[in-house]
């Protein structure tokens, strides 16, 4: 059921998946379910909302992902966007960071069940991170922050000078931005692209605020 569900709304939405990505994502969904009857992971557990806030929603973001790409997840959860990104793009390597060690623990029993090579799922948080002063990613992003200039100001010494920052943000994106504008740039950082989309199932409006270090005149 899941997996025709699946197919279903991300055909709607212009997404492929193979018939291993089905079944990787009915894996991820049942051990969602199982886990979170024990355990909160998420207050979301239906199988068309799991289907549809969750994995597509992640899967819009993994449309921008570029293999080869590293990828940091701050504050992932039961680990979303990091494991849909991973199982439809296994060349990208990802980084799951998280406060909460049972949504750790949850995402590295995913990782082995899938099989998955270039994933961290880390207890910690993202300004104690391992490597902190050394490490450095393409792409950083969350969907945990509720403003902008906290996500930037804790992302971006971890961000390589070419990287771009993805927040995923809710309907009030657009609003929240001309707030924090000013913010963001204080801190040499500009926000180059939106990509806006609406969720099957009239599930809601989410937009991709990219932001990127600005330009040197």
């Amino acid at each position: 059921m899941i997996g025709n569900m699946l197919n279903q709304r991300a055909q709607e939405m212009g997404l492929t998946l193979s018939e291993e990505n089905i079944q990787a994502f009915e894996q991820y969904v049942a051990e969602l379910k199982k886990w979170n009857s024990k355990v909160n992971l998420t207050a979301i557990t239906s199988d068309s909302e799991i289907v549809v806030k969750h994995i597509i929603d992640s899967l819009i973001f993994a449309a921008h992902i570029k293999d080869g790409e590293s990828v940091l997840d701050i504050g992932s959860g039961a680990g979303l966007p990091a494991i849909p990104l991973k199982i439809v793009k296994p060349l990208v390597s990802v980084v799951s960071v998280d406060a909460v060690g049972k949504k750790i623990l949850f995402q590295r029993h995913v990782a082995r069940l899938l099989g998955f090579n270039h994933f961290e799922a880390l207890h910690a948080r993202v300004e104690n991170m391992p490597d902190a002063g050394t490490r450095r990613f393409d792409v950083i992003t969350s969907r945990a922050f509720s403003r902008l200039e906290q996500f930037v100001a804790l992302a971006a010494p971890l961000l390589a000078a070419s990287g771009r920052l993805i927040a995923m943000k809710g309907p009030s994106a657009i609003e929240e931005m001309k707030k924090t504008d000013e913010l963001i740039s204080g801190r040499g950082f500009e926000i180059s692209a939106i990509h806006s989309h609406k969720l099957p199932l009239n599930a809601g409006k989410r937009n991709l605020i990219v932001i990127t270090p600005c330009k040197v005149a």
